[in-house]
């Protein structure tokens, strides 16, 4: 055989080995994926679930929504929190009380819960606790215990508690997707949800399950939610409605700060409220939506200020202007009273807002007519939605203003026969303090992008309802409602000017007519009144033992106020 002959078969023979060991590899490592796969499934995946991490719905990543503080400081409001969660393999467990015994020192867990799942033979995978916090985790980890499995878990986490809990609320379950499920969880879910590409998981675990992740030249879509809500505030704000419900125990107690000029909302709660960490403990699901802007009340007295803002920016009053009033008068056969039936006699329009008139209000109504009234409560927005940046707003309820009925025109222009979401009548309202131009509300101030870039969220009001001399007018008027008729002069503060007008409604019974002792109390102000920093609304639904807003909600308000001036270091403006 000539050397060339020779040297072909040794070529051959070196290839044909390789081959064959490759073949004896493959073989080996099929009968291994047998083994792991089949025979020792069940045990490999129970270690695997250990070592990797959890990719379903607990394990989303999430932007972050953050209040800010007043000096600009982001403070968190919603976040994601890491750790693990525990689950068992019922199957695979031994000596249950064992385990649970040794789980149980380590971190809390439900005795029910895990004897529950202990129960379950059939099912490959109980969880019987999650939220377990780091350092809990990874000892239960270093346990190695048969049939327990230790992954890591992610969840929302709201540092603030109760705080804004309605305007934040919750991410849940919505099928098997984590979602946010009410506030702004959910009006800005496309906004916070991410694609995770930021998985805990072991190295060789990340470079082919993320291939793509790896690849991608893209950051995440979505972005962190700041939120103009100032956590100091909201804090007094829930104060102040605690206070109210402990003292008159109401149905149901609200607010709302605002900046009047840029619609800001600086603070918005009501009670009772509820934990967003927690939510899966409430026993009454309506805690969760929010009434400022999801439902509808007649608000009372509180209207008198529009109806006579109206008037003036019209032309048919001034606040010279008299009228004759006779404690009651009679529209479409039913009687329209003072809440004291007493007669005054001739008296100025001062009187209307200082004493609270429903005769003069009525006045002030009719001299407009009742399409002109119409147009002016439409244009005060009260018939629509505001466009606030939470969900589930609703529109206000203006039905009576289409019915021709003078009983009708008379109630509306007192804030009865209507109904109103709070945050519709407190951007009406503002638009006294504002000059007449209707803010435009918002919670959220920007959008922040993982680029670093950032998105303004809203625009500057530029509705012209009535004229800035009407407002002007009207917040002299209001000022002198403080200065001398509210609690007599009690509350007139030397240094700051302060407009502000109580309401009381009565409430509509089901079948028709009116509660003849139970009534809603509304309040509202801004300050300083002639360069208001700030514009309050408060309410309080059924207060016991007592009928008039100016006891319920005055000192509540002048608390806020107080605080407000104080915290923001507002100067005196007289």
């Amino acid at each position: 055989m000539s050397g060339k002959s020779k040297g072909l078969a040794r070529f051959q023979w070196r290839v044909r080995t390789i081959l064959g060991c490759l073949i004896a590899v493959a073989l080996l490592l099929i009968a291994r994926l047998y083994f792991v796969q089949v025979v020792n499934g069940a045990e490999y995946r129970a270690a695997a679930e250990g070592q990797y991490t959890s990719t379903g719905a607990a394990a989303e990543a999430r932007g972050d929504i953050y209040f800010t503080e007043k000096d600009g400081r982001a403070y968190a409001a919603a976040v994601m929190r890491s750790g693990y969660k525990i689950a068992i393999q019922p199957s695979v467990l031994e000596n249950p009380e064992k385990v649970y015994g040794l789980l149980n020192e380590v971190t809390p867990i439900s005795k029910e819960r895990f004897f529950a799942a202990v129960a379950k033979t059939t099912d490959p995978y109980e969880e019987v606790a999650t939220r377990v916090d780091e350092e809990a985790g990874r000892i239960v980890r270093d346990m190695e215990l048969l049939g327990v499995v230790v992954s890591h878990d992610r969840w929302r986490f709201y540092p603030a508690q109760e705080r804004a809990a309605q305007t934040l609320g919750f991410v849940g379950f919505q099928g098997h997707e984590r979602v946010g499920r009410y506030g702004l969880e959910r009006y800005w879910q496309d906004t916070l949800k991410r694609n995770p590409h930021e998985l805990y998981g072991n190295f060789f675990a990340d470079i082919f399950a993320n291939i793509e992740g790896l690849a991608a030249t893209t950051s995440a879509e979505g972005g962190d939610v700041i939120t103009t809500i100032e956590p100091t505030v909201a804090q007094r704000l829930e104060d102040v409605l605690h206070k109210i419900d402990e003292t008159y125990s109401p149905k149901l107690s609200g607010g709302i700060v605002m900046d009047p000029k840029t619609g800001a909302i600086i603070a918005m709660s009501a009670t009772p409220s509820f934990d967003p960490n927690k939510y899966n403990e409430v026993t009454s699901p309506a805690v969760f939506s929010n009434p400022m802007v999801e439902s509808v009340f007649e608000l009372g007295s509180i209207m008198k200020p529009l109806t006579v803002a109206a008037g003036i920016d019209a032309g048919v009053i001034n606040a010279g202007t008299t009228y004759n009033d006779t404690g009651c008068i009679t529209r479409s056969e039913f009687r329209v009273c003072n809440f004291d039936h007493i007669a005054r006699g001739r008296v100025a329009m001062q009187e209307v807002l200082s004493q609270s008139l429903n005769t003069g209000a009525t006045y002030v109504a009719e001299k407009l007519g009742f399409d002109r009234f119409a147009q002016y409560v439409r244009a005060y927005g009260l018939g629509e939605e505001t466009g606030i940046d939470v969900p589930n707003e609703v529109r206000g309820k203006l039905a009576g203003l289409d019915s021709g009925s003078a009983v009708d025109l008379a109630s509306a222009s007192f804030g009865q026969g209507i109904a109103l979401t709070p945050i519709a009548m407190t951007r009406a309202l503002a638009s006294l303090a504002n000059g007449g131009i209707l803010p435009e509300p918002h919670v959220v101030d920007r959008i922040v992008y993982p680029s670093g870039l950032s998105k303004k969220t809203w625009h500057m009001g530029e509705t012209r309802v009535i004229s800035a001399a009407a407002a002007e007018e009207t917040t002299r008027m209001l000022v002198e409602v403080v200065d001398t008729a509210l609690l007599k002069g009690k509350v007139k503060q030397a240094g700051y000017s302060i407009a502000a007008k109580t309401g009381t409604a009565q409430i509509a019974q089901q079948g028709g007519g009116y509660s003849a002792d139970k009534y809603l109390h509304s309040f509202f102000g801004y300050f300083p009144a002639h360069d208001p920093k700030f514009v309050v609304f408060l309410f309080t639904v059924e207060p016991k033992n007592v009928e008039y807003a100016s006891q319920t909600l005055t000192e509540p308000f002048m608390d806020l106020a107080k605080f407000l001036i104080s915290y923001y270091d507002i100067p005196p403006d007289r």
